[in-house]
């Protein structure tokens, strides 16, 4: 059987140090047997690419890593949708790999989706487990949002976590494969045939809900996401945004995180359901607030949530403006 061609995608920004490591994890795992692995470096317009090319010189890397850079920092969606459109164009992959600046792939974790794709013909989109800097154990996947998850994320209550644990949006995984609705996508396989078929990540999504939004898509059509623990990758979240950096305590989160929350519950269950999420989170953040401020856990709660919230609802029709799919189509 011939070798399995895997095309890895790393989306850069303001993270070249974290990329050239990242790189070199990789160097390691092209020994697999059965394996062809490249990577395709996408610099979203930070000014990471002297330095990688540099990197790519001195270590002998030319044959198997492409560096490209952007024309413009048009999100996550957009940096991968460019590695798409260039594994396309330059070869056939047999399986498109996103990896994060901020992960290294540990032993065999390409190799471990790779094998449970080749097995799994009905699973479109495969993603591993998940550690530190220090070893410890930080693997979830997760469920799609929907109002009693938002419900629950507001009120942060612990009997109604109870009642609505089947929606709760993260899941703390085990040693087992596992279906879930999505995965992270700082490590994440996919088959070619999804990509065909529903054209790639929505690039209206600048940062946050790209994955949650393209595994949904992917379910619509057909194709299953499995959470595969064998495949192991150290991640290091929220180095290029630092929103999800908590060693600080909580952070006012950026416009865009609420913009994409917003396009993700309007174009997946419509607008008028998406006004009902709205009013459900927002009752639910105001009790939160008043039973922390009960409490004296102010230190817990996101800055100005309450306030960005309702400044990006849905409930107003000034919001209401989704432009269509905008993303990557492989030619025939």
């Amino acid at each position: 059987m011939s070798d399995l061609q895997i095309a890895v995608i790393i989306v850069t920004y303001r993270t070249a140090q974290l990329t050239i490591e990242n790189l070199r994890a990789l160097e390691a795992e092209r020994s697999t047997v059965g394996l062809r692995i490249c990577a395709i470096v996408i610099d979203n317009d930070s000014g990471d690419s002297p330095a990688i090319a540099q990197a790519i010189e001195s270590n002998g890397w030319s044959a198997w890593v492409t560096l490209i850079a952007a024309p413009k920092n048009g999100g996550f969606g957009y940096g991968n949708n460019l590695g798409m459109s260039y594994a396309f164009e330059h070869f056939p992959p047999t399986y498109i790999y996103l990896l994060n600046p901020d992960a290294q792939v540990r032993p065999g974790a390409i190799g471990y989706l790779a094998r449970f794709l080749e097995t799994h013909p009905e699973a479109g989109i495969a993603g591993g487990s998940f550690e530190d800097q220090n070893g410890n154990d930080k693997s979830v996947a997760f469920r799609f949002p929907t109002l009693r998850s938002e419900f629950d994320a507001g009120l942060e209550f612990g009997l109604i976590t109870r009642i609505l644990q089947r929606w709760v949006v993260p899941q703390r995984m085990g040693g087992s494969v596992q279906s879930v609705d999505w995965i992270c996508g700082a490590s994440m396989m996919i088959r070619p045939a999804v990509i065909k078929t529903i054209g790639g990540f929505d690039e209206n999504y600048f940062l946050y809900y790209e994955e949650t939004d393209f595994c949904y898509r992917a379910k619509k059509a057909g194709f299953s996401t499995w959470y595969v623990p064998e495949s192991r990758v150290m991640h290091i979240a929220g180095q290029s945004t630092k929103v999800t950096d908590l060693t600080s305590g909580p952070k006012r989160l950026p416009d865009y995180w609420f913009e994409s929350r917003r396009r993700y519950f309007a174009v997946t269950y419509g607008i008028r359901h998406a006004i009902a999420v709205d009013v459900a989170a927002l009752v639910a953040r105001l009790l939160g607030w008043v039973k922390r401020n009960v409490l004296r856990r102010r230190h817990s709660t996101i800055p100005f949530y309450i306030r960005d919230l309702i400044r990006h609802s849905i409930i107003w029709p000034r919001n209401r403006d989704l432009p269509e799919f905008k993303g990557f189509t492989p030619r025939a």
